[in-house]
């Protein structure tokens, strides 16, 4: 039974995710691990109150703009939610980039505040004279410079008291910035109901999230997939989040386990495959989660001969908020994407978006009542993406006749290999169910004639010597699994794949470098 959100005259999320846990009794609750601080969802209700009456006190008002520059702390709960409180909308930065492209979000978002952690300072400062609508800085964990605000005196007078703003559940409650391979990020607008609903269906149906479990994400909160992980999922229960504000380095993560045992973790393919080469142990988690990129079954093979736990493998967007499709429980099938969540449907299209039949790979559409609103200020991509009730994915999938959704890549991802479409990651899970492969990523390169075939780079496993014979042993292992036009006609060893900041791999960079050598 999902909330009843769209008969409300009022809805807001913080009444959902904070008050609720407070008034059903679990304000004692550990609601958030970070290192050797803990709080309880009364503290974290406390501290929601008094930022938003802070922001309330400097100015901010409803529907303004209010950026996050934070590390996962105990801090971004209490920034996220007192902001939607009051009916600011708060926009969660990637805290990787770097200043050019703080200066475009700021500056496109109109954000009048941003709150910053002091290791992120240096980021801002060279493009203070450049931001035309920020008007305060409030840093946390450090000194804040003349004229910033320290977190800790922004909030520290004001009242544990505050009312939820007469928001209902379709107005805007948050942004995410897409990490789109083309052009500026879009700013991606989220209302007030969709992380209930993400809530209601994926952390109900998939996880059967508990008020007795700890969850921890690798995928940080300024991510979709992060922040429905360590942040709503949660909280929607009662249960307890677990932060690593570092870089989740195997070693770290591990660590993170080894200290705080999970039951949940979440992670994305390269992060398992790394994990795989590193000393460490899962304890309590009974649940694995990946999302992000394809899961390759070697990697799901191997995790579970080793941990014993298998990996529920899915696939979501920041449009979408969090997971749409998703493996679970014993009708997981390696290298499937899995069946729509409960509460989601979805479609395989052609170009003219008509339906195909099984089997045949099209387009992606998926409809959901968490799906975003529209791209800020973005009016022709968000016609493109948002075609009524559906979003138009970009991902190209097929379907069995059981109904399983197989992903086999982007739209502009796929290649033509003599008049016959070949997916990337077909091909890239092959290469990986090589003994000595740790990674690959495949592209299409054009060949002596100038036609298409399929191209690998490499990443080798630790300790093993890249050579022209092993590169053809790849290719003939290849051959034996895949149709023979399927075959990468050239093997790369790389000692790395270009990737994105979460963690998927930039095929278009390598694209690009291919370009470049033949120009």
């Amino acid at each position: 039974m999902h909330t009843n959100y769209r008969n409300l005259p009022f809805f807001n999320a913080a009444s959902y995710f904070i008050d609720r846990n407070i008034e059903e009794g679990r304000e004692n609750n550990i609601a958030v691990i970070c290192d050797d601080r803990r709080m309880t969802y009364g503290q974290i209700s406390d501290g929601v109150n008094r930022f938003g009456n802070a922001l309330k006190k400097l100015g901010i008002r409803i529907e303004d703009r209010v950026a996050l520059l934070l590390l996962d702390s105990e801090v971004y709960p209490q920034a996220f939610f007192g902001a939607i409180k009051i009916g600011a909308v708060p926009i969660c930065l990637n805290t990787l980039m770097r200043p050019k492209d703080y200066l475009y979000f700021l500056n496109d978002s109109r954000a009048r505040m941003v709150v910053v952690d002091a290791s992120l300072l240096p980021e801002i400062e060279p493009i203070r004279d450049k931001l035309k609508f920020l008007e305060h800085v409030v840093v946390v964990g450090g000194e804040a410079p003349q004229g910033d605000i320290g977190f800790e005196s922004f909030v520290k007078d004001e009242s544990r008291h505050l009312e939820c703003a007469p928001t209902g559940p379709d107005d805007v409650c948050f942004w995410l910035y897409s990490s789109g391979s083309t052009g500026n990020p879009k700013g991606t607008v989220h209302l007030h109901h969709d992380m209930v609903f993400a809530a209601e269906t994926y952390g109900r149906s998939i996880l059967n999230i508990q008020e007795s479990d700890r969850c921890f994400s690798a995928a940080k909160l300024f991510f979709a997939y992060g922040l429905g992980n360590g942040l709503y999922f949660p909280f929607s229960v009662g249960a307890s989040t677990v932060y690593l504000s570092d870089r989740p380095t195997p070693e770290a993560v591990f660590e993170v386990i080894e200290r705080h045992r999970p039951t949940l973790y979440f992670g994305v393919p390269t992060l398992y495959g790394t994990m795989l080469e590193t000393e460490g142990s899962l304890h309590e988690a009974r649940m694995c989660i990946s999302a992000g990129e394809a899961l390759p079954p070697d990697l799901l093979r191997r995790w579970k001969e080793r941990f014993g736990v298998p990996i529920t493998d899915g696939i979501g967007s920041t449009e979408m908020a969090h997971i749409f499709i998703s493996n679970y429980g014993s009708e997981a099938r390696p290298g499937c994407t899995g069946k729509p969540v409960p509460g989601y449907e979805a479609r395989i299209v052609d170009e003219k978006m008509q339906d195909l039949p099984d089997g045949e790979v099209g387009n992606l559409l998926v409809k959901g009542d968490s799906a975003a609103a529209f791209y800020w200020n973005k009016h022709e991509k968000t016609k493109e993406t948002m075609l009524g009730e559906w979003i138009n994915t970009g991902d190209k999938f097929y379907k069995d006749a059981d109904g399983f959704y197989y992903y086999v890549g982007r739209s502009n991802d796929m290649l033509k290999v003599g008049g016959i479409w070949v997916s990337p990651i077909e091909v890239e899970s092959c290469v990986t169910d090589h003994p000595s492969v740790l990674e690959c990523a495949v592209i299409g390169a054009a060949d002596g004639e100038g036609l298409i075939k399929p191209k690998a780079f490499v990443v080798l496993r630790n300790g093993i010597e890249a050579t022209p014979a092993l590169a053809r042993e790849i290719q003939i292992f290849v051959k034996s699994a895949l149709a023979h036009y399927k075959y990468p006609r050239w093997i790369n060893f790389v000692e790395e794949l270009p990737k994105t900041k979460t963690g998927k791999i930039m095929r278009y960079v390598l694209k690009e470098q291919e370009v470049k050598a033949a120009a």
